[in-house]
C-alpha cells in the first residue's frame, strides 16, 4: 500500500458519490492525512441493498483523523451542488481538491436502454461532472493544491466499447473529455486529470453487474484510493493525463499488486475501455453475442529500427539523460526522420529519468521535428546549428519548441 505522507493535512477534498465504494475509499485515504472531506452524495437513509450513508461515511472519516461534512447532493440538481459548495467554503474556508466520482451505469444496447436511463447516465456522468466542476473552480483557483480528478477512462475509440453499451460509453467519455478541455482552459491554475482502474474493482455496483463469483476477479478499492492520493501530491503542471491506477503506483515503487487483490493469485477481470487484454475482452463480448471489432485483425508487429548513425545517436542521448535535464525541460519530442535508418523516434524528457526509443511515445508529443537522418545526426553532433537548420528549411517544427542544450552543443551535459 502507498504510505500516507501527511501532505493533505488541512486540505479540503470535495468528493461526489463518497458514501460508499471508490469515493469513500479516496475520502478515507485523504482523511488519514487529516484532510477535510465533503461527502457529496444522495444516500441519507440506509439503502435496502447498498451499505452506507453520508452519515456513516462521515463517522468513518472522522475515526481515522479527518474532518467530515456530509451533504445531501444529487449531482443532477445544480442547487444542491451549489449549496454543498457554499457549506464547504463556510466550514473549511475553501476547496482544494474535487473528485468527480458519482456515476450511473447501464450496460445495455441501444434498443434495450430506456430514454429515462439514457437521461440518468448523461445527467449524472456528463452533466453532473460539469456542474460540480463549474461550482468548485472559483475556489480551486485560489488553492495552492488545486486538483480536479474525474474517475473516468482514457478515450479509447475502439468500436468494441460502443457496440454493446453506446449510451453508457458516451456518458462516461463525456467526463473524460472535460479532462481534455479543462486541463487546457485552466493550465497553470488547476490540475485536471482522469483516473481509471486496470482491472475490475470490487464495489456494490460490481456485485450487481457481475453476479456471483465476480469478487474473486476484482481488486480492492484501496488501489484507486492510493492512485488518487499519488495524483493529489503532484504539482499543477501534472495535468491532462489519463492515469491507469497500476501504472502510477508502479512509478511510486509498488511492485506487489497482490496486496490489492480480493483473492491474491486469482486471475483478474480487465476493466472496460482498455485493450491490454484482447482475448479477455473478446470472451466478454462474445458472451453477449457480440463480435469484437479487433478480433479479426492480427496485431501488427512493431517495426524494428535499423542499426546505424541515428540509433547510435539516440543511444548516446539515452546514456546522457538525468533527472536534472528532465526537470529542466519537461517536454516530449517526436522526430520524424526521412532517409536511411529513419522513421519515427522519440525523446521523452517528462517521465522520471527520461527515455528514448523507436516509435511513438506513450504520451502525446509536445514538439514534432521533421528532418533527414543526415541532418539529424549533424545537429546532435554539433555540426549543424538548429537555428540554421530551421531557417534553411532542413528542420520543420510543429508545437512549442523547448530547446535542449544538446541541440546547440551536441551533448546533453
Amino acid at each position: 500500500m502507498l504510505p500516507n505522507t501527511g501532505r493533505l493535512a488541512g486540505c479540503t477534498v470535495f468528493i461526489t458519490g463518497a458514501s460508499r465504494g471508490i469515493g469513500k475509499a479516496i475520502a478515507l485515504k485523504a482523511a488519514k492525512d487529516g484532510a477535510n472531506i465533503v461527502i457529496a452524495a444522495k444516500t441519507a437513509q440506509p439503502h435496502p441493498k447498498l451499505l452506507g450513508t453520508i452519515y456513516t461515511a462521515a463517522e468513518e472519516i472522522e475515526a481515522v483523523g479527518g474532518k467530515a461534512l456530509p451533504c445531501i447532493v444529487d449531482v443532477r440538481d445544480e442547487q444542491q451542488i451549489s449549496d454543498a459548495v457554499q457549506k464547504a467554503v463556510k466550514k473549511f474556508g475553501g476547496i482544494d481538491i474535487l473528485v468527480n466520482n458519482a456515476s450511473a451505469i447501464s450496460l445495455t444496447n441501444t434498443l434495450d436502454t430506456p430514454t429515462k436511463r439514457v437521461d440518468l447516465m448523461m445527467n449524472v456522468n456528463t452533466r453532473g461532472t460539469y456542474l460540480t466542476s463549474k461550482a468548485c473552480i472559483p475556489y480551486l483557483k485560489k488553492s495552492k493544491v488545486a486538483h480536479i480528478l474525474n474517475i473516468s477512462p482514457p478515450l479509447n475509440l475502439n468500436p468494441v466499447w460502443f457496440k454493446e453499451h453506446c449510451a453508457y460509453t458516451i456518458a462516461k467519455y463525456g467526463m473524460s473529455m472535460y479532462v481534455l478541455g479543462m486541463a487546457e482552459e485552466f493550465k497553470g491554475e488547476i490540475a485536471v486529470n482522469a483516473l481509471w482502474p486496470k482491472t475490475a474493482i470490487h464495489t456494490a455496483a460490481t456485485e450487481m453487474l457481475g453476479g456471483p463469483g465476480i469478487e474473486s476477479q476484482c481488486r480492492k478499492v484501496d488501489i484507486i484510493a492510493d492512485a488518487a492520493y499519488s495524483i493529489f501530491q503532484k504539482p499543477k503542471s501534472f495535468t491532462g493525463n489519463f492515469v491507469i491506477d497500476e501504472n502510477i503506483l508502479k512509478a511510486e515503487g509498488i511492485q506487489n499488486f497482490d496486496i490489492y487483490a480480493i483473492k491474491p493469485g486469482h486471475p483478474l477481470q480487465p476493466d472496460f475501455f482498455l485493450d491490454e487484454y484482447p482475448e479477455a475482452v473478446s470472451k466478454k463480448m462474445e458472451s453477449t453475442g457480440a463480435v469484437p471489432e479487433f478480433k479479426e485483425e492480427k496485431p501488427q508487429p512493431q517495426p524494428k529500427p535499423r542499426s546505424g548513425a541515428v540509433e547510435k545517436t539516440f543511444r548516446i542521448v539515452k546514456d546522457s539523460l538525468s533527472d536534472d535535464i528532465v526537470k529542466a525541460t519537461q517536454a516530449i519530442y517526436l522526430f520524424e526522420l526521412s532517409g536511411e535508418d529513419g522513421g519515427t523516434w522519440f525523446l521523452d524528457l517528462k517521465s522520471k529519468g527520461g527515455n528514448v526509443g523507436y516509435g511513438e511515445p506513450s504520451d502525446q508529443a509536445d514538439v514534432v521535428m521533421s528532418m533527414s537522418t543526415d541532418d539529424f545526426v549533424k545537429m546532435f553532433s554539433g555540426k549543424l546549428k538548429p537555428t540554421m537548420a530551421f531557417m534553411s528549411g532542413k528542420l520543420k517544427i510543429k508545437g512549442v519548441c523547448i530547446w535542449l542544450p544538446c541541440f546547440e552543443t551536441g551533448t546533453l551535459g
